[in-house]
């Protein structure tokens, strides 16, 4: 096998499943379809006139830009030794001669630190905070190989590192260091806090379980037996990289929408496939980003950071979501297993994407409070 892993979309060939329609498949069972264990309707989405990108959102602001923080580029080492990369945000008028405290933004599952968490990290830098948001490993500038790896413990283990920076800065405050998790993240922030204590209070948005939504889909709507099928197509496919160093990507975004893409999947497209949220990391192109390698995509059937969970008490955490997200169950499962203290905070009329850049939506107060009063 060759040392280095090529890449390719994929383009499988569905078994016939009865009653399985497009507008029912959502997350997993998105990643069954590209996986060719769910059918889609013959030639419904091919035929279908693709649709052109909608007006961006009121208040949507994903490429905020703030005239009263500094930005740098920042890299560091993982346990792995592998590179980091993060932007540092510091409010223009920061006391340098006196610590201040830090957060670390994580960015969606699949993104990049450019989409959302740049977002937050301004408008927290704004209120005083230190703060780094940073590309996870296999994403956006930071290192490894192959690109776009499911590597849940690697995810995890930068958060920590990202502490390591902040917490040997002479701008930070060691003792007052928080995490907010965006989407996936928000999963990799609460993985991380369970076995690192030196992040104080933990917020999350638009939560993911990516362990659960994996191994059950939204509302366990996968079988065990489809479960079963998923990890025999991911086993096999791992013999053709072995034998060939080929790999693929799960086709779970596509490059266009058309009239029968379902709520969920449209949902996501009109962030990360139009000019409201597209980002595209260097030597990528755009239908790349988001899509995952098939082979790895399966270790997050073994990923359970909800469990022990109540463990970080007495730490903080204070889960956000909207009151019309098709995610809002995690966020809910999360606070049910959580130890006080601890809140689980609605946004009325918010959908899951709405929060990753809807300025107007985005509970700032909020999140601001929460963090002033636990790292203080």
């Amino acid at each position: 096998m060759s040392s280095s892993l090529t890449i390719t979309q994929a383009n499988s060939n569905p078994l016939p499943v009865a009653g399985k329609p497009r507008a029912r498949l959502a997350a997993i069972g998105i990643f069954l379809a590209s996986l060719g264990l769910l059918s889609l309707p013959a030639g419904s989405a091919l035929a279908a006139q693709a649709l052109k990108a909608p007006a961006i959102p009121a208040g949507a602001d994903n490429f905020y830009n703030s005239a009263s923080v500094t930005v740098q580029k920042v890299t560091f080492k993982n346990q792995y030794n592998m590179q980091v990369t993060g932007n540092l945000v510091t409010p223009k008028n920061l006391d340098r001669k006196a610590k201040a405290p830090a957060i670390i933004v994580g960015h969606p599952m699949g993104a990049v630190k450019e989409q959302s968490a740049m977002l937050y990290a301004q408008k927290l830098a704004e209120q005083g905070f230190v703060t780094l948001a940073i590309d996870l490993p296999f994403w956006g500038e930071s290192e490894g190989q192959p690109r776009n790896l499911v590597a849940p413990e690697l995810y995890t283990e930068a958060f920590s590192a990202a502490v390591d920076y902040l917490g040997t800065s002479d701008l930070v405050d060691r003792d007052r260091i928080g995490v907010l998790g965006i989407c996936g993240s928000g999963s990799f922030s609460i993985s991380a806090a369970k076995l690192d204590p030196r992040l104080k209070a933990v917020a999350t948005v638009s939560m993911y379980d990516m362990g659960a939504v994996t191994r059950h889909g939204l509302q366990h709507s996968v079988t065990l037996d489809k479960r079963k099928a998923l990890l025999a197509k991911a086993a096999e496919q791992r013999y053709t990289e072995y034998t060939t160093g080929k790999g693929i990507f799960l086709d779970y975004l596509p490059a266009q929408a058309d009239a029968e893409t379902d709520p969920i999947t449209r949902e996501f497209w009109e962030f990360y496939r139009t000019p409201r949220g597209a980002a595209t990391p260097q030597g990528m192109t755009l239908e790349q980003t988001q899509n995952r390698m098939l082979s790895s995509e399966i270790r997050f059937m073994n990923f359970y950071p909800f469990n022990d969970i109540e463990t970080i008490s007495p730490r903080p955490m204070l889960f956000i979501t909207g009151d019309q997200a098709h995610s809002r169950e995690f966020s809910e499962d999360a606070f049910q297993r959580a130890a006080e203290p601890k809140e689980l905070y609605y946004v009325k009329g918010a959908g899951h994407v709405d929060l990753y850049d809807r300025a107007d939506l985005i509970p700032w107060e909020k999140l601001t409070g929460f963090y002033q009063r636990n790292l203080k």
